[in-house]
């Protein structure tokens, strides 16, 4: 039945996509779609605005409109259904909840280690490309490293060279889905606003495949970043350099 109440209003045009409100959101009533907030469903929007202060643009507003009423069980239902999705979906075989969004301090940064430059860099979980989220918070104005997963393996040098103070993708072009990669970075250049790329790849063939889901991604999402692509052999030594994108 439809009656009139406080709801909440998203502004597209001044959504930025950084979800925000998605978090803060105790409903989950709103998702990003196409780079840009949506409530899914008007009778899961309880109207109270618990979300308004999250939004870093001023996208968000409550309006009075005629609507669907608030409905608490259909909340717990979708509450029930994402919860089940989600352990579908990031749970490994061995129980490990692989896509539990975390940041930390990087070793290499924090005094007094006893660890000089022999310290870890990273400092966000999960590093998959297919287990992080386009709207990860670490994700946001970052600059981003994305890598093949062999080249941490051949590069001993690799966190104090090429990780420090930057977020790492790692994924393989060969045996992973190319089509879903695409989609992935196309959400997260829309939604993170990528300073810049730095693309790590090996010298064999199958490996070029990422130059192509970067300027794709790019392409799709009508953004051109900074970045470049360094080829790595497998004594880990760079052996190419380039701009990722050929004009």
């Amino acid at each position: 039945m439809k009656v009139k109440r406080k709801i909440i209003e998203i502004n597209e045009e001044l959504c930025d996509g950084c979800g925000n409100c998605v978090l803060a959101c105790a409903e989950s009533a709103i998702k990003i779609i196409n780079g840009k907030a949506k409530v899914i469903s008007d009778n899961l929007c309880d109207g109270l605005g618990a979300c308004l202060g999250d939004c870093p643009t001023n996208a968000l507003k409550i309006v009075e409109r005629y609507t669907d009423e608030f409905d608490e069980n259909a909340v717990e239902k979708h509450l029930k259904n994402m919860k089940n999705n989600q352990t579908e979906k990031e749970t490994l075989a061995c129980g490990c909840p692989s896509t539990q969004i975390q940041e930390f301090n990087s070793l290499c940064n924090i005094p007094n280690q006893g660890i000089s430059n022999n310290g870890s860099a990273l400092t966000h979980w999960p590093v998959k490309i297919r287990l992080i989220p386009p709207t990860a918070p670490f994700l946001r104005q970052a600059d981003l490293l994305v890598a093949a997963d062999c080249v941490p393996v051949v590069c001993p040098d690799f966190h104090q060279k090429f990780l420090k103070n930057r977020i790492v993708m790692l994924g393989c072009p060969k045996f992973d889905d190319k089509k879903a990669y695409i989609e992935k970075f196309t959400e997260i250049f829309k939604t993170a606003k990528i300073k810049a790329i730095m693309c790590l790849i090996m010298e064999v063939p199958c490996c070029s495949g990422f130059s192509d889901i970067l300027n794709k991604a790019m392409e799709k999402a009508d953004i051109n970043i900074d970045s470049r692509k360094l080829v790595i052999n497998n004594k880990g030594k760079i052996i190419g350099k380039t701009k990722l994108i050929v004009p």
